[in-house]
């Protein structure tokens, strides 16, 4: 296990290459294996070498829209937008969803004639779809019903950050299977590592995001285990991730929740079940003393902020790479699988 940040090992980009290779970041899936490698890889060139990239989006604009309220989400694009040269544009639909008052499509054909690239922070995963489908520039994803991919690009980064090597720990995500277990499970399938995700009954992850995660896990050697048990699934884990038990828009949930998902609490006691040298995982906000207690995720052991810190880097590379940065070359071969 690595106690500190690892310096990179890449070799910076040459001047003048263009950096493109695949269209709009809807889902994991868009990127494939060694799409997900090569982006961690700029991920971490872009986090030891920021000076490297100021300009490197100079002139380029992006649009963000968010049904949701956001913290990290927002900051981390504007910042990281911003760190790169370039100008981003908030749009508030808390209050209104998109296509309400004019048709997806039309937006879309708008947008692409001002911008040069659209982000999308959602309550259904359609609308990304949709959006993806009618405009001429790339869309990001920045959290949708089905996937959350930054955050999982985030996170895999900062498990590089602690460990050696990803096909040799397990990552155990215990909770609701939702869009943030959706893309840790298609992250871990591309990088040839292992997961655990144990949900109770009637919780499990969506059907053909786990048929498309076991697809990829054949090719790479990825281990996607799915259970009830949910000590079963904390024993001997290297991390130990969980998420809120309601999210936005399942309020109406939240008691009939709250009972249900009583066990899989992660509190020193199951935490104990960990390896010894586990650590903690939450995509945040977290709901201290439901999913989670003060007790462990204020821990040494917690990387809750590495993580919040790690989505700027990471979305700085997605944003690089769909935007069609001025640059290229990336490691022959990754370090971080």
């Amino acid at each position: 296990m690595k106690t500190q940040t690892a310096k990179s090992s890449a070799v910076m980009p040459v001047p003048g290459e263009k950096l493109q290779w695949c269209k709009d970041l809807i889902s994991i899936g868009d990127l494939g294996p060694e799409g997900v490698k090569r982006m961690l890889d700029l991920t971490m060139l872009v986090k030891t070498r920021p000076a490297e990239f100021r300009q490197s989006l100079a002139g380029k604009q992006i649009v963000l829209f968010f049904e949701k309220p956001s913290l990290r989400t927002r900051l981390t694009f504007e910042a990281g937008m911003n760190g790169l040269g370039g100008t981003s544009f908030f749009f508030d639909q808390t209050n209104s969803r998109l296509g309400a008052r004019e048709k997806l499509s039309d937006i879309a054909h708008n947008l692409e004639r001002w911008v040069d690239g659209i982000v999308l922070r959602t309550f259904e995963h359609t609308t990304v779809t949709e959006m993806a489908e009618h405009a001429g520039i790339p869309v990001i994803n920045g959290l949708s019903s089905l996937e959350h991919p930054c955050q999982a690009l985030a996170d895999y980064f900062t498990l590089t950050e602690k460990f050696d090597d990803l096909k040799k720990i397990r990552l155990a995500y215990v909770g609701d299977a939702n869009n943030v277990a959706h893309s840790l499970m298609l992250t871990a399938a591309c990088l040839g590592s292992r997961i655990t995700v144990a949900t109770p009954n009637g919780y499990k992850p969506d059907a053909h995001i786990l048929s498309t995660a076991l697809e990829i896990a054949a090719e790479t050697g990825a281990s996607i285990e799915v259970t009830h048990d949910v000590r079963a699934a904390v024993k001997g884990a290297d991390a130990v991730y969980t998420d809120v038990w309601a999210s936005m828009g399942q309020e109406s949930e939240a008691v009939n929740r709250k009972k249900t998902f009583a066990p899989y609490q992660v509190n020193e006691e199951l935490f104990a079940h960990a390896a010894p040298h586990a650590i903690f995982m939450h995509c945040l906000p977290a709901h201290r003393g439901d999913e989670v207690t003060d007790e462990v995720i204020d821990s040494s052991r917690s990387v809750v902020f590495d993580q919040a810190e790690n989505r700027m880097h990471a979305q700085k590379a997605v944003m690089l790479v769909l935007l069609g940065s001025e640059i290229k070359r990336l490691p022959q071969r990754s370090a971080h699988v």
